[in-house]
């Protein structure tokens, strides 16, 4: 059913365009149309295109708004709006980490004999290896 109303309503939209296309421009709109020769040239044929038009765009409209009907009715009442599908909304922290309120433990001092970095002759930074320790 669907799809007979779909072709319906495509040929009704190629008949509208092809309706509004045929009939004469009256204001001149823009500097185009309704120049002195036309196959059509009396107002009665206007007043039958005018008629056509308002008939074609009416059943446009009507089948416009049953095929919105036929798709709004096909889908599952679970899924009927955009927000239903929308995920769930992401909830705060329960609650914070406690601040422990002790002072932290002091660091230990490197080792006497750490090395130390001394700039070479290019001025970078070169680090010596630590003495070894005699056992």
């Amino acid at each position: 059913m669907q799809a007979a109303v779909l072709i319906v309503h495509l040929f009704l939209c190629l008949g509208v365009i092809g309706l509004v296309l045929m009939q004469r421009s009256e204001g001149g709109a823009l500097g185009m149309g309704g120049g002195g020769g036309s196959l059509m040239t009396g107002r009665g044929a206007a007043d039958v295109l005018a008629r056509f038009t308002s008939i074609a765009g009416a059943l446009f409209l009507l089948t416009s708004i049953t095929l919105t009907m036929m798709a709004s009715a096909a889908r599952d009442d679970a899924n009927r709006s955009i927000f239903d599908r929308a995920p769930a909304p992401i909830t705060a922290p329960a609650a914070p980490a406690p601040v422990d309120s002790a002072p932290a433990a002091p660091v230990e001092a490197a080792p006497a004999e750490a090395a130390a970095a001394t700039p070479d002759a290019s001025g970078a930074l070169t680090v010596a290896p630590p003495p070894i320790a005699a056992t």
